[in-house]
């Protein structure tokens, strides 16, 4: 096989003329016809091979921006997966933090009662105790002043029968209160 023909070698190409053979001037317009229509062809062969080697380069432009958004998305998406899980873990600190919170709270509104019903308590037993001290103190006065008025009884001047005033006895009975 040939290798390929280029329009120069149809234009130089010379055929052997016999008795009768083919019009030179026919042979000549044709190949000039036939080399000029392969001259645009392989022109535009050559444009064509350029403009599929651009193209080709554009494809891989565009596949290695592909892969490149591939990997943003896909980072994007761990990104965001991630950020899932750290928000998913931050609220469960938040939820066990304020459990232990509500906890503690708990805890110390049941130990502030029991310190109320203590004081409650308390303060109950210092009502009774002092209820008992008042009443006693309140008999002991009682007593002081029926003892009071027994001596002022006493202790009244009394006429003789002329009715002069006698000696009067003073005795204050003091001592017999608090025996």
């Amino acid at each position: 096989m040939k290798t390929k023909l280029t329009p120069l070698e149809i234009q130089q190409q010379r055929f052997a003329t016999g008795f009768r053979g083919y019009s030179t001037a026919e042979v000549d317009s044709f190949l000039d016809h036939a080399a000029d229509t392969i001259e645009t062809l392989m022109m535009e062969n050559e444009s064509l091979k350029e403009k599929n080697l651009q193209l080709g380069q554009e494809n891989q432009d565009f596949r290695a921006r592909e892969e490149s958004f591939k990997r943003v998305m896909l980072n994007s998406q761990k990104v965001l997966e991630q950020m899932n899980e750290n928000a998913r873990k931050s609220s469960e600190v938040m939820v066990a933090q304020a459990e232990v919170d509500a906890e503690r709270i708990i805890q110390s509104a049941h130990h502030t009662l029991a310190r109320m019903h203590e004081e409650i308590s308390e303060l109950k037993r210092q009502k009774i105790h002092f209820r008992t001290q008042l009443r006693a103190m309140i008999q002991v006065h009682g007593e002081l002043l029926d003892l009071t008025e027994a001596e002022q009884d006493e202790t009244t001047p009394r006429r003789d029968s002329k009715g002069d005033d006698t000696e009067a006895v003073w005795d204050t009975g003091i001592e017999r209160a608090y025996d």
